[in-house]
């Protein structure tokens, strides 16, 4: 169900990962996703979630089992809902590519993942207005 990039890029990073269809879309569970300091846990599941046209139609938001919270007590901005995907009430992070930051044929769950771990490190410091 995933490009051969993608495969390999599991295989090696996130071991014990399971893709698994559900609702017309392609479920990646990274499970164990090590968390930066600043929040209440060490480690968490990680949700993605990708169009049945991925990798030419773009991953769009992110999930985590159990919830990501900081250790300060402030809200982490566009986290607050929660949503039930493969048995299991996740977390929702909304975030969203800008028109032309995915490239088809480039991009990739690598380059998805940066920006995954780009928002947890700034997750971390930034406070919610």
């Amino acid at each position: 169900m995933l490009p051969p990039i993608d495969e390999k890029l599991l295989a090696e990073r996130a071991p014990g990962y399971s893709v698994t269809p559900e609702g017309g879309m392609i479920c990646v569970l990274i499970p164990n996703l090590p968390m930066p300091d600043g929040y209440t846990v060490a480690s968490a599941d990680l949700l993605l979630r990708l169009s049945a046209g991925y990798p030419d139609v773009p991953p769009d938001m992110w999930w985590f089992s159990p919830a990501i919270r900081r250790v300060d007590g402030h809200i982490i901005a566009a986290t607050e809902h929660q949503e039930s995907y493969l048995g299991r009430v996740w977390q929702r992070w909304s975030r969203h590519l800008n028109p032309g930051q995915w490239r088809s044929g480039i991009d990739s769950l690598e380059s998805y993942l940066a920006l995954v771990h780009s928002e947890l490190r700034a997750g971390a410091r930034a406070r919610a207005a």
